[in-house]
């Protein structure tokens, strides 16, 4: 149950002052989410272009496929690890520092992978501490996504939740077009044979130097002023996962559910379709890397105008219309890609971002003001988890079912069923817009 607390402390600071914290701290969550990202992604594009003869060469190509795009799935396995660890922290120490510790582990994760020796060099091992190194990835970014989300939140003012709390969610489409730019100048500026052997291993290395700033930035802004409020308050938690499961298990499977399109379309979109138009359509890796910048780009500011028009408009409408528009796009998305036509495959690619773009517009300040303060860190990050866990087989089981049935119609199935669960999920969510945020305390 939420407790009204007074709102006169809330914080010292003027509505100006206000306001030009929220956009430090707005872009301070951006630059760290799209750093987190960006090594996620990392992984994911190296998993379906040089992963599967670098270490699983032993396998099938099919079996080699399978095994480097599972060992990308096993990161999202971690991920409920980090959000419960982080998120209970969170709630309790403070979100500022699990935001540095997050960048931290992804930092050492990526430029271990980068440094790997590959099979051919150390046999088994490459591809187990490949793995080990893929669990600290999923570890980070578990912890990474609702501390990003409810910093910039808590901070904004109360009515641009929705535009400041779009800030991070920019982080998926700027950390993938970074990963993919560098990937694409390492590709044209060397052989097929220089890629492989160590031009892959640029981007992973690239990604230390970006840690660092990006710590420096995290270590610079204060920490949320309603934590702190509840801290002042005495209401903190002792085992936040506790009174989360027992007053907020519905809102972690609204999350869980709704995001579950997202998760689902944005795997088939950005990793298996590197994959498979280049194996299957005769498309080049410049060219589709090309077709996946390009749309991420435009769905930067598409994202926040949709986040922006949230707070106009409200949450609920916004997240409704874009899941009913994906489930018609996740049925039409393959027969168009099919086609092999690069004006078609560009258009299906740009139109299944754009409608990510109108869901993660509202989505960071409709799930923040779900939550109670002293739970909110833990059930953003477990519900995201939940619904990645889900989602990361996607390439997986993309991979298999095209093998079995020789054809993508069991896909575009796959990704419909996705987007109609999500959205007889969102169905069930109220309007929070005008959520009083300072005054949400969980007794406990």
């Amino acid at each position: 149950m939420a407790a009204t607390v007074t709102q006169a402390s809330v914080s010292e600071l003027t509505e100006a002052q206000r306001h030009s914290e929220a956009t430090k701290v707005a872009l301070a969550s951006l630059v760290g989410s799209t750093i987190e990202w960006y090594d996620f992604f990392l992984y994911g594009t190296a998993s379906a272009l040089v992963f599967r003869d670098l270490f699983f060469p032993q396998f099938s190509a099919l079996v080699g496929t399978l095994l480097a795009f599972s060992t990308m799935a096993v990161g999202y396995i971690a991920r409920p690890l980090g959000a419960i660890i982080m998120g209970h922290f969170g709630d309790k120490l403070g979100r500022k520092a699990m935001l540095v510790t997050s960048l931290v582990i992804m930092g050492a994760a990526s430029t271990i992978i980068g440094l790997l020796p590959t099979f051919e060099t150390i046999g088994v091992t490459a591809p187990i501490i490949l793995i080990i190194a893929r669990l600290l990835q999923g570890f980070a970014v578990g912890g990474e996504v609702g501390g990003a989300i409810t910093m910039a939140v808590e901070y904004a003012p109360a009515r641009r939740r929705g535009l400041f709390g779009g800030f991070p969610q920019l982080g998926v489409a700027t950390g993938l077009v970074f990963a993919n730019l560098i990937f694409l100048a390492s590709n044209a500026a060397l052989s097929t044979e220089q890629f492989k052997a160590f031009g892959w291993r640029i981007p992973f290395l690239v990604s230390f130097i970006l840690v660092l700033v990006g710590i420096y930035v995290r270590l610079r802004i204060g920490e949320s002023p309603i934590f702190n409020l509840m801290k002042k308050a005495g209401e903190e938690i002792r085992v936040p996962l506790v009174t989360l499961f027992a007053r907020g298990w519905k809102e972690i499977i609204i999350v869980a559910l709704s995001t579950l399109f997202t998760n689902v379309m944005g795997f088939i979109g950005l990793i298996y379709m590197l994959s498979y138009a280049t194996t299957s359509l005769g498309f080049t890796r410049s060219t589709i890397l090309a077709f996946t910048i390009i749309a991420n780009v435009i769905e930067i500011p598409a994202t926040l105008y949709f986040a922006s028009l949230s707070d106009r408009v409200g949450r609920r409408a916004v997240y409704l219309w874009a899941l009913a528009f994906a489930m018609v796009w996740g049925a039409v998305f393959f027969p168009l890609v099919n086609t092999a036509i690069g004006v078609l495959v560009f258009a299906a690619i740009l139109l299944a971002r754009l409608c990510i773009a109108a869901i993660f517009g509202p989505q960071a300040a409709l799930f923040s003001e779900l939550f109670d303060t002293n739970i909110r860190y833990s059930g953003i990050s477990i519900g995201y988890s939940i619904s990645s866990i889900i989602g990361a087989q996607t390439p997986a089981i993309a991979a298999l079912l095209v093998a079995r049935t020789g054809g993508t119609l069991a896909l575009s199935g796959y990704i419909f069923v996705a987007a109609l669960i999500s959205f007889v999920t969102a169905l069930f969510l109220w309007e929070t817009s005008k959520v009083d945020l300072q005054g949400r305390l969980s007794t406990s």
